[in-house]
């Protein structure tokens, strides 16, 4: 691995950690995350494969990214504070993440010492036609973490709200 994909990796890894502390739900919530994936999606999917069983092997992992965002967005506390909503993950929601994010980092480290023939014989026994096909999985399993994640938050946030009742200074007095 390079520099760079530790950085990017344990950025990753790092960001629910931030989020442990109960913080404002804001733009530095979703920009950074999102801003993470962009980067390793532009630095590292140049395309997605098709043949043989890719699409296969990109949806299943897919599937799972968005198992864990989801559960991970469930299971981050939302609540309100005066016009502000705060978040605060939980144990569960840092351990899936942590679980989702590592476990790329794990498959990147053992493909590298060790593993990769594993892979390929697999590759080969389950028609998936390159090691883009891996890349791209594991890109897009990651993208698709953080945005189920981040739209399970904010669609949780959402709702909070739209159960306040408005200020009073805000309400439409009623006349007989």
């Amino acid at each position: 691995m390079t520099t760079t994909e530790w950085i990017t990796d344990i950025a990753l890894i790092l960001v629910v950690f931030r989020q442990l502390r109960e913080g404002r739900l804001d733009l530095k919530t979703f920009l950074i995350p999102l801003g993470i994936v962009a980067y390793v999606a532009h630095t590292y999917l140049d395309s997605v494969p098709t043949g043989g069983n890719d699409l296969v092997l990109i949806g299943a992992l897919m599937g799972a990214g968005a198992v864990l965002g989801i559960a991970g967005g469930v299971y981050t506390r939302v609540r309100t504070a005066g016009e502000h909503i705060l978040i605060k993950a939980g144990a569960v929601s840092a351990i899936l993440w942590v679980l989702g994010m590592g476990a790329r980092m794990g498959f990147q480290l053992w493909t590298e010492h060790g593993g990769a023939d594993d892979v390929a014989r697999f590759s080969l026994a389950h028609h998936i036609t390159s090691d883009q096909a891996w890349v791209a999985a594991f890109v897009l399993m990651a993208l698709t973490e953080v945005v189920t994640r981040l739209a399970t938050i904010f669609v949780r946030g959402r709702m909070l709200t739209a159960e306040q009742p408005a200020p009073a200074s805000n309400r439409v007095p009623v006349r007989p």
